[in-house]
């Protein structure tokens, strides 16, 4: 993701999440933006949305989920993407909105990766400890990185927790050779 595309993402993301929330339909604007992000997200259907031949009803074709809960205003805004020939950013921007909605919804999103799979009362565990830290609901995806050795990273936006074997080992190696 380029600078210059998540700087042309921004301001189409903002008004597609104040469109959903303004009409109550935060949920349903995500899944329809998340289905047609990863469609124009996929290689083989780049070249055909850059087609100049591309009419605005087949782009909706393409693009529009075929069970549309967000209604005829998110048709409107894969109209507007089309007419200003942004549907190219449909990744960058469900992913701005995601965080739009996760900010309007006080939940956390964050990342853990782990040396090895951890169990659900450790994730609950660690949910809460982030929960308490962060005063927000917390959202977890969860990852495995053998090459971590032990212990886990999180990754909970601007913060990250390393408390992996890894990164403690490295800071003892630097430690000793300075």
């Amino acid at each position: 993701m380029s600078q210059s595309s998540l700087t042309l993402a921004r301001p189409y993301a903002r008004a597609a999440f104040a469109v959903a929330r303004d009409s109550g339909c935060l949920a349903q604007w995500s899944k329809s933006l998340a289905i047609s992000a990863q469609i124009a997200g996929d290689p083989h259907m780049a070249g055909a949305l850059m087609n100049p031949t591309l009419t605005l009803d087949d782009a909706l074709v393409l693009l529009a989920p075929d069970d549309q809960e967000a209604g005829e205003s998110f048709s409107r805004f894969l109209g507007l993407l089309f007419e200003n020939s942004r549907l190219s950013l449909l990744p960058e921007i469900a992913g701005m909105y995601e965080q739009l909605r996760a900010d309007e919804e006080k939940i956390l999103q964050a990342r853990v990766t782990s040396a090895s799979e951890l169990s659900a009362d450790e994730l609950e565990s660690l949910r809460n400890a982030l929960k308490k830290r962060f005063g927000r609901e917390v959202k977890l995806d969860v990852a495995i990185d053998a090459s971590l050795i032990g212990g886990a990273v999180i990754d909970a936006g601007d913060i990250v927790i390393d408390g992996s074997l890894k990164s403690k080992l490295a800071r003892l190696q630097t430690v000793l050779t300075n």
